[in-house]
């Protein structure tokens, strides 16, 4: 085992895909903002892919917000 701190670099495959549902059911972050309480930079993030991680709170209010389902909004690329 290593003694260097952990660092994933681009270990991860996960991608964000809240651009595509926002864009197919019309909705800004500026109205997903407002419907969610969850602030622009947050959502900003989210939205150009440069997320590390997100709280299942967050990851819930997006969901509910744009009815959707966490598989429409994170899918995983292949290696």
């Amino acid at each position: 085992m290593s003694s260097e701190p952990y660092d994933d670099g681009d270990a991860h495959r996960i991608t964000c895909r809240l651009a595509d549902v926002l864009d197919a059911r019309g909705v800004t972050l500026t109205e997903l903002s407002a419907r969610t309480g969850i602030t622009m930079a947050n959502l900003s993030i989210l939205k150009t892919g440069k997320a590390r991680a997100i709280r299942f709170t967050t990851l819930t209010a997006i969901c509910e917000a744009l009815d959707c389902t966490p598989a429409d909004l994170l899918t995983l690329r292949e290696p």
